[in-house]
Formats: structure tokens, sequence, C-alpha cells
């Protein structure tokens, strides 16, 4: 048996799963060229693409039933919803049959608006009913560790979401829940 994930994973959006500031760095109309995966293009064909391992990630947690959110500060929260909408997750890696998806439909709870992550993370807490200590945060801003107050545990991403970084967020939320972590007793007799 595998040890247990948190109930919910979030994300911040600009620097830890695209290399841009969606509200500084482009501008509008988005597009994407047919069915081009993990691209997007804006006005000046600036690309706007999730870091390399991130769609994998995405069909990880997908898979393990994780709730996964979308918690950034953008002052441009519908640019970042249209990145979302255009942006097409390739299938999952060794999946003959899959099919693109947009990038919109991994992420179940979406808090994207300027202001404080202690507010995105209480109105998390507050749609989906769990406690804090069942939600992990993957942000790039230090300052965002402040979410820490309420009970959630935070990683640092540097140089964007992958991963390591993931794997480094698991061991850090396992061992502050080390009574919650389900063991393979067998395998250690």
């Amino acid at each position: 048996m595998t040890s247990r994930l948190p109930k919910l994973i979030a994300f911040d959006l600009d620097y830890t799963l695209w290399d841009l500031w969606i509200d500084t760095h482009v501008t509008p109309p988005l597009r994407r060229e047919g069915n081009t995966l993990n691209q997007v293009l804006d006005r000046y064909n600036e690309k706007i693409e999730f870091y390399h391992e991130v769609p994998q990630i995405l069909h990880r947690l997908r898979s393990a039933g994780v709730i996964i959110a979308a918690c950034s500060r953008t002052s441009a929260p519908g640019l970042a919803r249209r990145a979302l909408q255009l942006l097409l997750v390739p299938p999952r890696a060794g999946d003959k049959h899959g099919k693109p998806t947009p990038a919109i439909e991994f992420f179940d709870q979406m808090e994207i608006y300027p202001g404080s992550k202690i507010t995105h993370f209480k109105k998390l807490h507050q749609k989906t009913g769990l406690p804090y200590s069942e939600m992990l945060f993957f942000d790039d801003e230090h300052r965002n560790k402040e979410v820490e107050s309420l009970g959630v545990t935070f990683c640092l991403v540097r140089n964007g979401t992958n991963e390591r970084t993931l794997e480094a967020g698991l061991a850090e939320w396992r061992k502050r829940h080390p009574e919650e972590v389900v063991e393979d007793a067998a395998g250690s007799a």
C-alpha cells in the first residue's frame, strides 16, 4: 500500500504551473492553433504553456482522486481562466487511446482573484468542507507560506512544478501528519 495523499492539492499559477505572470506578460486575446498540445498564444505570439512535467502531475493526481485547486492572486482572473480553458493537456503517458483534455477540467476548485491566499484557502475550506490539514499548497512566493497559519502545508516552488517538487511537498505533508499516513505493515516484516 502506498502512503496516503492529501485530499486537496492546490497550485498557484504564475511561475508555479507556467513560466510567466498572466497579468503582465500576456496580451489578449488568447488563442490555440488547432489542437496544439500544452500551448496557447497571445496577441503577440507570447507562449503560455505548463512546465514540462505539469501535465503528467495533473493526470497522476486526478487518477488518485485528489481534489485539484488553482489558487492565484492575479489581477487578471479572466485571462488566467481563459488560458486554462484553451491549454490542452496531452493524454497520460502511455495512453495510446487517450484524448487531450482542456486544462481547466483538471481543476475541481478555482480561487483566482487578487488578495491574500488565506482568503483563497478559507473559501476552499468552506466549499469542500475539508480540514486545512488535508490541504497541500504549491506556490513560488514565500509570502504565501502565511496559509500555514490555517494548518495548510506549504511547499515553495523554485523553477516551476515538477515531480521532484511534488514529492518534496508530499514528504513534508506526510511528516506533519504521520498518524494519518497508512504504512505497508506487511512489507516491513
